[in-house]
């Protein structure tokens, strides 16, 4: 039976695959540069998506930069010294981020680290990765950061490069961003949901009842770490340049954290939101604030940390004002009326 929800679905997503199209019509001359930044939306919404099947079951993680950095760096290294294919250096990486996860979590969870000493220990992991990035620099290009050597032209389906065609390059991250969204979906109606809501509350009356609470945690952990390493992987292969500032280290993290509450990390599109508010606003405050003469003879260097203190504020802000993050409380206030 067709039902309204499937019409707003199939209407969505119609919309969504006619977007390049639109944006052609309505950007004439700087339809490149809207469609670079919906794809960039695309990739971080996945990669928040990742990080929202931990953190809405109470784990608080800020180590999810170092998940992303994985991602990229092992796939790129694979292919710049062994000329192995992101084909298979993708699922590689996905592997060195789950176990890394794992690693770092089974302790955790054994000795019942939780709350702000379990954000500190990612928060230290995250730091650790970022160092060593920055420590092999014969291989990664250290805090300067390295490119994927290019195929050709750059267009490859081996090489699983696409950024010159970005028509292709947004339809790619579209299917990754509906995966994610999928996943979600399947997460969401699971019985390992009801036993991490469970374990959330209280562990000891969860494993009371029967659930084995370190493997449920560990399960949500090794999801959540290998899809912001797919994440962080598809980032490099779309951008071909990576850098520990800008795919790995606490700066992402915290984008990461503060984009999922600003959008609402119950919500399936809170992730999303969060991504579209967050590079939206990232992009107005690089053009508006840093391109500003009079800001800069105002404030000269301070100028450029102007944006850093609107996030921070708007962080308080949210976790004050609206805990749920925006569509939550919006969905909250729909079911009230």
């Amino acid at each position: 039976m067709i039902t309204q929800k499937h019409i707003a679905w199939a209407v969505g997503l119609a919309a969504l695959l006619l977007l390049p199209l639109l944006i052609r019509m309505i950007f004439p001359g700087t339809d490149r540069y809207y469609l670079h930044l919906v794809i960039q939306i695309l990739i971080w919404a996945f990669i928040y998506t990742g990080w929202s099947m931990m953190g809405r079951f109470g784990l608080t993680s800020l180590g999810h930069g170092a998940f992303t950095g994985i991602g990229a760096y092992v796939t790129v290294m694979l292919w710049n010294f062994a000329g192995i294919t992101p084909w298979i250096g993708i699922p590689v990486a996905m592997l060195v981020a789950t176990i890394a996860g794992v690693l770092v979590g089974y302790p955790c969870f054994r000795m019942r680290i939780t709350g702000h000493y379990f954000a500190l220990l990612t928060l230290a992991f995250t730091e650790f990765i970022r160092l060593c990035i920055i420590g092999m620099r014969d291989w990664t290009g250290g805090s300067l950061g390295t490119q994927p050597a290019r195929y050709g032209d750059g267009l490859s389906l081996y090489a699983f490069q696409f950024e010159p065609n970005r028509v292709l390059a947004y339809y790619i991250v579209l299917a990754v961003w509906l995966i994610g969204l999928i996943i979600w979906v399947k997460v969401d109606r699971s019985m390992d949901r009801y036993a991490l809501d469970a374990a959330s509350q209280d562990e000891d009356a969860a494993a009371s009842v029967g659930i084995n609470v370190t493997r449920e945690k560990l399960k949500i952990t090794a999801l959540s770490s290998a899809m912001c390493a797919f994440g962080g992987a598809i980032y490099g292969q779309y951008q071909m340049y990576i850098g520990p500032d800008t795919i790995a280290g606490l700066g992402v993290s915290l984008n990461i954290v503060f984009a999922v509450i600003a959008g609402g990390i119950w919500s399936l599109f809170g992730p999303t939101f969060g991504a579209v508010f967050t590079q939206v606003l990232a992009e107005t405050l690089r053009v508006g604030l840093r391109g500003s003469e009079t800001l800069s003879k105002l404030l000269g260097q301070s100028a450029l940390a102007l944006d850093t203190f609107i996030y921070g504020l708007l962080l308080v802000l949210f976790i004050i004002y609206m805990p749920k993050g925006v569509i939550g409380t919006l969905g909250e206030r729909w079911k009230r009326r």
